[in-house]
């Protein structure tokens, strides 16, 4: 996950100008209220990720199931999560991976390393709603 970050970084620093850090949402960071590209709240953003992260599970789960057609899995879940981007990027830029958060999070600055915490705890939730069901 840092070297993901990092990568994400050192392509930004490429910009006219160097990486901008003082938005709301440097380097495309997960976040909620003001660092939601949509201006989402908590609330919003917890369900959102929960729900995202519990259908591509699903999705994952169903497609790899030895009743499921062999050699569609990498179709259903790449197509899935297309889906799940669009939808979400409004919302929260997108987690359903706690990696994906905390590297570039760990660029971004410690304002926003104090909020992923609700980018680990939603897709791990929604992992968990997706076995047990």
């Amino acid at each position: 996950m840092f070297v993901a970050g990092a990568v994400i970084y050192l392509i930004a620093s490429g910009k006219t100008g160097g990486v901008d850090l003082t938005g709301s949402n440097p380097l495309a960071i997960n976040g909620f209220g003001e660092h939601s590209p949509g201006g989402y709240n908590l609330f919003a953003c917890f369900i959102g990720e929960v729900v995202m992260t519990f259908l591509f599970l699903m999705v994952i789960l169903g497609a790899t199931d030895n009743r499921a057609p062999h050699g569609f899995a990498p179709a259903a879940i790449g197509l899935s999560l297309t889906l799940i981007h669009l939808i979400s990027i409004p919302i929260t830029n997108t987690s359903v991976n706690p990696a994906r958060t905390t590297g570039v999070a760990l660029f971004a600055g410690t304002e926003f390393v104090s909020k992923f915490w609700l980018f680990w705890v939603t897709p791990i939730l929604g992992a968990i709603l997706a076995g047990w069901l």
